[in-house]
């Protein structure tokens, strides 16, 4: 004990000596989250939309209405035809067209189908999907008032009325959703990134061989490489808990006892993936260029942008070997839905398993090269 007692102090005093590395572990991680928090989000406002309107009705009015009156659009025109109309979408004047079609109100007093045509710029296949998403729910929206209201002029039968609830995330309010995925990857670059950079960093100073024939063992100097970066993961952690909270109102439901505690085991898997990558790494730019790999494939195979469920199936096979997607997930059923660890068991044994293999790896690796 007294040995990692005093690679402690050694590398505590080695990373506050390091001007540059205090603002990359406390303050840059929560410039970044209050940035991301604001900026990442699957909504999108001011939609612009041209109307061809060929009907000229009420009813094609009150249509065009419900757009104007949504938050998401903003009507900047109308064509005269669809020629008009597509050299918008072209010009890149316009995010969608909406061709409402002759005899539009007629066949909807008669009861008969009625199709609204809706061409989206989909350059930007993801806004594509949101925009046509948008506007769908809005002439649903609209065809189920006509058919209330047509029900009520000629029947006595009251309308069926249809509520529905938003569980865990009422308000649909995004930064509640990617909140606590975004403290997943905060913690995961101060573990992953900064503790291989600062292994690495011996052997380009030329300690390492100096520490190698010390009466310091193996164990003692990787427990004492990792515990100062698993203590200032923990606090990032902390920290980034106080501001989604007094910033951002993110809501706890569960035990904060049960995400630190999860929070612990991950942190040990990525110091020992973050060990791993500097085992094979001669220089710092080597690790911070293998790390930043690894991480980049985590994070976009982890969930927290795009659906696992909406992944090829391989692909949502890789995420299973994937410690940040089972993070991700941890931290939303926590946070948002209190989940206890009876529900999240699965996933801690994962996490075990991740932790002790990947310092598992590591070492043995270590012990490879250092000889």
């Amino acid at each position: 004990m007294n040995k990692i007692k005093y690679i402690l102090q050694k590398e505590f005093l080695q990373i506050f000596r390091n001007k540059s590395m205090l603002p990359l572990i406390f303050v840059l991680p929560i410039i970044q989250l209050l940035i991301m928090a604001n900026a990442a989000t699957y909504e999108i406002k001011h939609i612009n939309i041209v109307v061809l309107d060929v009907d000229h009705s009420i009813f094609a009015n009150q249509l065009v209405l419900k757009f104007e009156q949504s938050p998401y659009f903003d009507v900047i025109g109308y064509a005269d035809d669809n020629e008009q109309a597509l050299d918008a979408l072209y010009a890149d004047r316009c995010d969608i067209v909406v061709h409402i079609p002759q005899y539009f109100e007629k066949n909807l007093r008669h009861g008969k189908m009625v199709k609204i045509y809706c061409a989206v710029n989909a350059i930007n296949s993801s806004k594509a999907a949101v925009v046509y998403n948008y506007a769908q729910s809005i002439i649903t929206q609209f065809s189920r008032q006509i058919d209330i209201e047509s029900n009520r002029e000629t029947s006595t039968i009251k309308a069926p009325d249809i509520r529905f609830a938003n569980w865990f995330n009422p308000h649909l309010d995004y930064k509640t959703f990617m909140v606590p995925g975004i403290l997943v990857l905060l913690v995961t670059l101060v573990g992953m990134v900064l503790s291989g950079l600062n292994l690495v960093r011996e052997k380009e100073i030329g300690t390492m061989e100096q520490i190698n024939v010390t009466p310091i063992g193996k164990g003692a100097f990787i427990i004492g490489k990792m515990l100062p970066f698993w203590i200032i993961g923990m606090v990032e952690l902390a920290l980034g808990m106080g501001v989604s909270l007094l910033v951002f109102n993110i809501p706890v439901e569960g035990s904060m006892l049960l995400l630190f505690a999860f929070a612990a085991v991950y942190l040990v898997a990525v110091l020992g993936i973050g060990l791993l990558v500097s085992t094979f790494s001669s220089t710092q730019q080597q690790a911070m260029f293998l790390s930043w790999f690894f991480i980049v494939v985590f994070i976009l195979m982890s969930g927290l942008f795009t659906p696992i469920e909406s992944m090829p199936l391989w692909a949502q096979k890789l995420t299973l070997i994937n410690p940040i997607a089972y993070f991700v997930k941890v931290m939303r059923m926590v946070m948002l839905k209190g989940s206890t660890f009876y529900n999240i068991s699965g996933y801690f044994l994962a996490m075990a398993a991740f932790a002790v293999g990947f310092n598992f790896l590591a070492i043995l690796n270590y012990r490879k090269t250092s000889t």
